[in-house]
């Protein structure tokens, strides 16, 4: 038994010699075995010719649009059309009760046959002077009126059925079938817009605009072509289609100090609906040799804009900048920047000053990834998870040979038997 125990303490002694050599062997940091340096996301900085732009807020409208209004006096019988749908110009819309306006229609037919046959009759009269000039004048004024009569009472027929004045997308129907319409007032109907193309009506500051054309005549900028521009929905996705400017006010509004201006938008899907919030991407000016970096890459603080620089030895530095104005979704930088330089763009939460990095060319197309050790179950995937240890359910199952499990089962044994000796007595 002796032996025994003699052999059980120089396991235990063993494993914790092991157990104490295991921290000294794991690798220092910046060693041999040290995790890579983080990828980080960069653009070049190079200078090139930039169109400035400017987002100003808009709102899309109908390029037409009509009011659907009853003409005249009754009772609605029935709904002619279906809400939302496109339809053509000349269209019945609704029907009206009709049978007024019919018997009208049939007495004025029979008051222009009375006044056609006494005209009629005083014709050859006249020319035997039996008859004055002042009776045929009267009976000739009387048949004009009933054709003016029969005129009207026909256009009241035909208006009990109200047609589209345009053609476009109707909405929906704002009275229902046996409601009054026309008593007193013309009765609004329905709308009828047209969406294809589409406007945008938005306004820029008078202030801004002087100040662009005085930059102009510096010479300092160039006049763009502002006929195209470009639309930005409420979400921030573009518009794929480009817009083309129609109309820009003369006057300024005295309420706001600035000037209305007018777009008009294809719009073959019917994807932008009228009374739509949007920006409008409007171009200013052309500058050459500027210097455009994405707009995610700039931080804002306190104490200015600034961006993140990676030098030739993937050091990490912030680098104070001054930006002008966009270019689409980039900004021009004034200062701070030169050609050559690596600005960051993705990884900026890996990016410490001073901290080491692998820059990586910008990919505008690609999505940036998930952070280091986001997901990562399974050990040693990431580098945030190197030097942990692995789950419970991948610790492989101890042997049950009788090195390894006597340590385990070592403990046990000492309290269980007691003092040396007690084993003999037994």
């Amino acid at each position: 038994m002796k032996i025994t125990y003699a052999l059980l303490l120089l396991v235990l002694l063993a494993a914790c010699g092991e157990g104490e050599k295991k921290p000294a062997a794991a690798p220092a940091a910046g060693g041999p075995g040290a995790p890579p340096p983080p990828e980080v996301d960069v653009v070049v900085v190079a200078t090139g010719a930039a169109t400035l732009t400017q987002d100003l807020p808009g709102r899309l409208m109908a390029i037409r649009s009509a009011q659907v209004r009853a003409r005249v006096e009754g009772v609605v019988e029935k709904r002619l059309f279906a809400e939302g749908s496109d339809i053509a110009a000349g269209t019945p819309l609704f029907r009206i009760d009709a049978r007024t306006y019919q018997a009208n229609l049939s007495a004025a037919e029979a008051d222009l046959a009375s006044a056609a046959a006494s005209f009629s009759r005083l014709k050859p009269l006249l020319e035997l002077k039996a008859v004055s000039q002042q009776e045929y004048d009267q009976a000739s004024a009387r048949h004009k009126q009933a054709e003016a009569a029969l005129a009207r009472a026909r256009l009241d027929l035909e208006n009990a059925v109200p047609p589209a004045p345009i053609s476009g997308r109707i909405g929906r129907a704002l009275v229902t079938e046996g409601a009054l319409v026309g008593k007193g007032e013309a009765t609004h109907l329905a709308t009828i817009e047209q969406l294809d193309p589409i406007r945008v009506e938005f306004s820029q500051s008078y202030s801004d605009m002087l100040r662009l054309q005085q930059a102009v005549k510096a010479g300092k900028q160039k006049a763009a072509k502002a006929a195209q521009v470009r639309l930005l929905l409420e979400d921030g996705t573009l518009y794929p289609e480009p817009g083309t400017l129609r109309f820009t006010d003369l006057a300024v509004d005295p309420n706001t100090g600035s000037v209305l201006l007018r777009a008009e938008f294809p719009n073959p899907r019917r994807e932008l609906l009228p009374g739509t919030f949007a920006r409008v991407r409007f171009p200013q000016a052309e500058v050459e040799a500027a210097i455009r970096i994405p707009q995610r890459a700039v931080t804002v603080s306190p104490l200015g804009q600034a961006v993140m620089v990676v030098d030739a030895e993937g050091k990490v530095s912030p680098r104070p900048v001054k930006t002008g104005g966009m270019a689409g979704t980039d900004f021009i930088v004034e200062s701070g920047l030169k050609p050559g330089d690596q600005v960051i763009v993705n990884g900026l939460q890996k990016a410490r000053p001073g901290a080491t990095v692998k820059p990586v060319p910008w990919d505008p197309t690609r999505k940036p990834g998930p952070p280091p050790g986001a997901g990562a179950g399974v050990p040693g995937s990431g580098p945030g998870m190197q030097g942990m240890s692995p789950p419970s359910s991948a610790v492989p199952p101890a042997p049950t040979s009788a090195p390894v499990s006597g340590p385990a089962s070592a403990p046990s044994a000492k309290l269980e038997s007691g003092p040396p000796g007690a084993a003999e007595k037994k």
